[in-house]
């Protein structure tokens, strides 16, 4: 017999397929914030964004990590030092007063950062 048994091979790239299917929508879940709703066109993007949440309390999250407001300025120059064009998105409950919005836009301007997007969901 001259020939590769690939049942085995096959077996184990369906487990595998079935496994990536059921953890991937669990990584792409971050911080839980009602965004408000505009008629902004969305964006294109090629690069994974710095992401920073501010729930309607006011407590702000860099990606899935609580950060205080006085760490975002050196925590967001430290990890841009190697990606200079990285990205950043401010997704903002719709019920976060405006003051804590502009704190964290302040604190970005500290850090040398003029580009920023605001994140908003599409009107229903």
């Amino acid at each position: 017999m001259g020939e590769i048994n690939v049942t085995p091979l096959v077996d184990v790239m369906l487990v595998l397929l079935i496994i990536f299917m059921v953890t991937a929508p669990l990584l792409t879940q971050g911080v839980n914030v009602d965004l408000p709703d505009t008629e902004a066109p969305s964006m294109q993007q090629n690069v994974e964004p710095l992401v920073l949440s501010i729930r309607a309390n006011g407590q702000i999250y860099l990606q899935n990590h609580a950060i205080k407001l006085k760490q975002l300025a050196p925590r967001i120059q430290a990890i841009r030092k190697n990606k200079k064009d990285l990205p950043i998105f401010i997704r903002g409950d719709a019920k976060t007063p405006y003051e804590r919005i502009a704190q964290v836009m302040s604190a970005l301007a500290q850090a040398k950062i003029e580009k920023v997007g605001l994140v908003t969901e599409p009107r229903r």
